[in-house]
C-alpha cells in the first residue's frame, strides 16, 4: 500500500517519532506491567488509542471496504497479539533494555522479508554494511554491562515478537489496506486489543487483577503509551510503511536502545559511559547508510 510522495518534513517528523519516542516505551511498559497483567495492559493500552483514532478518522467519511478487513485482522494479530502481547509478557523477566536489544533485529528479518517479498525492493551493498554496522553498534551498546542472566523463555518471546511484527510490517507494504493511515491504524489498534483482553481471560489476568492496586507510576505509563506510544507513534509507523520501505522504517530499532539507556542515565541515575557514546554514534551511521540508496524513491 504505497502512498502519495511526502514532504520532507512530513517525513522528518514521522521518523523522529518512531525514533524517540518508542524508545521511551520498553521503560512505560516495565513501569506499567509493575501492577497491571501484561496482555490486559496492552489490551486496554490499543483499545483506548485505537477507538480515538477510529473516532478522529471518521470525521473524514472514510470507510473500510470487505475486501480491507482480512488484512486489517491479520496486521492487528502480527502487530499486537504476537508483537506487543509477546514483549509485555517477556518483560516480566527480562530486563527493558535487554529487550531493546533483542527488537533490534527488526530490521535484519524485515530485510530478508522484503527482498523475497517485494520485487522492487533490493538491498544495496551500502545499506546491508548498514545493518551489520547498526546491530555491531546495539552489541557495544551493552558492552560496558557486566554479564547478565537473560530468561531463556522470555528472550524467544521477544524474538518471536520481534519476526511476528517484521512480517507484519512487510505484508502491511504489499495489503489491501485503507489509504487513510489514522484509520487503519485505529481499526488494528482496536482489533489487536480485543484479541489480546481474550487471551487475558484464560491466562487468568482477571482474576489476580485489583484495580485499587493499580500504582500511580504503572497508570502514569499507561497513559504515556494510549496517548504516545499508540496515537502518536503508531500512527506516523503506519503513513510511513506507506510512503517508504519497510526496511528504512525498522531503523528505529536501532536508534530505540539509545533512547532507552540515554532516558535510563538522564531519570533513573543509571552509568553512561564513553563506550556508549561511541556505540551511539556508530548507530546513528548505521541508520544513515540504510536510508541511503542509489535511487529517490
Amino acid at each position: 500500500m504505497i502512498l502519495e510522495r511526502p514532504s520532507k518534513a512530513r517525513v522528518i517528523a514521522a521518523y523522529a517519532a518512531v525514533y524517540i519516542i518508542w524508545g521511551s516505551t520498553y521503560l512505560a511498559i516495565r513501569y506499567a506491567i509493575e501492577t497491571i497483567p501484561p496482555f490486559l495492559m496492552m489490551g486496554v493500552r490499543s483499545i483506548l488509542a485505537g477507538s480515538i483514532l477510529f473516532l478522529w478518522s471518521r470525521k473524514s467519511g472514510t470507510r473500510v471496504s470487505r475486501e480491507e478487513w482480512l488484512p486489517l485482522i491479520v496486521v492487528a494479530i502480527l502487530f499486537f497479539v504476537l508483537g506487543h502481547g509477546l514483549l509485555a509478557w517477556a518483560q516480566k523477566s527480562v530486563a527493558s533494555g535487554i529487550a531493546a536489544v533483542l527488537i533490534a533485529s527488526d530490521p535484519l528479518w524485515i530485510a530478508l522479508i522484503e527482498s523475497f517479498v517485494i520485487k522492487e525492493f533490493r538491498l544495496n551493498s551500502r545499506q546491508i554494511m548498514g545493518l551489520i554496522i547498526g546491530f555491531a553498534g546495539i552489541v557495544l551498546l551493552f558492552v560496558p554491562a557486566q554479564t547478565i542472566r537473560i530468561n531463556t523463555m522470555g528472550a524467544a518471546m521477544i524474538l518471536i515478537s520481534a519476526i511476528s511484527w517484521s512480517v507484519g510490517a512487510v505484508y502491511s507494504r504489499i495489503a489491501k489496506l485503507p489509504k487513510a493511515a489514522t484509520l487503519a491504524a485505529g481499526i488494528e489498534l482496536i482489533l489487536g486489543g480485543l484479541f489480546l483482553v481474550l487471551i487475558a481471560f484464560p491466562l487468568g489476568e482477571f482474576q489476580n487483577f485489583q484495580l485499587s492496586a493499580v500504582s500511580f507510576r504503572s497508570l502514569l505509563a499507561l497513559i504515556y503509551l494510549v496517548v504516545f506510544g499508540s496515537i502518536v507513534t503508531f500512527t506516523a509507523y503506519v503513513w510511513l510503511l506507506g510512503v517508504t520501505s519497510a526496511t528504512r522504517v525498522a531503523t528505529h530499532t536501532y536508534v530505540n536502545p539509545v533512547i532507552a539507556v540515554f532516558l535510563g542515565w538522564a531519570l533513573a541515575g543509571e552509568q553512561f559511559t564513553s563506550m556508549m557514546i561511541i556505540a551511539s554514534a556508530v548507530i546513528v551511521l548505521s541508520v544513515y547508510l540504510v536510508l541511503q540508496s542509489p535511487r529517490r524513491e
